[in-house]
């Protein structure tokens, strides 16, 4: 995963090129199964797709820190 100021306005991208991580996640959610994704982005390995999955799962798994 790459962050670059100046690519996709600085959002996390899969290594340096213009498709987000959230893209790939969107299309995840809308069911698009891994070979479609795959055959719509052939630059794009597997690999891609399972690491846009873990950096979103440590995206989310942050302390909550609740005020006493």
């Amino acid at each position: 995963i790459t962050i670059e100021p100046g690519k996709c306005g600085g959002s996390p991208c899969l290594r340096g090129y213009r498709i987000r991580v959230s893209d790939i996640l969107a299309l995840l959610s809308a069911g698009a199964p891994h070979a479609e994704i795959l055959e719509d982005y052939p630059f794009l390995e597997e690999e891609d797709i399972f690491a846009a999955l873990e950096y979103a799962a440590i995206q989310t798994s942050h302390p909550i820190v609740i005020a006493a």
